[in-house]
């Protein structure tokens, strides 16, 4: 697999949560930490979502914001 992201983030799909249209993934990471993305409910059909299973949470972005606490 060949992106032109440069954040790819390799994990274990830990709960799929399925709408009428969409779907909630979450993927656990190596760290302990998780990630959780929405997507379209066909697209967890087409790739084989599966909780245990491998995924990538890949990410894109034009702007990356950065906040504080005061």
């Amino acid at each position: 697999m060949k992106l032109s992201a440069r954040n790819t983030l390799k994990g274990t799909v830990t709960k799929i949560i399925l709408g009428a249209v969409n779907a909630e993934v979450v993927i656990a990471l190596p760290g302990g930490d998780q990630i959780t993305s929405v997507v379209t409910k066909e697209a967890v059909e087409s790739m084989g979502l599966a909780e245990g299973k491998t995924a990538y949470a890949i990410i894109k972005a034009s702007s990356v914001l950065i906040g504080v606490d005061h």
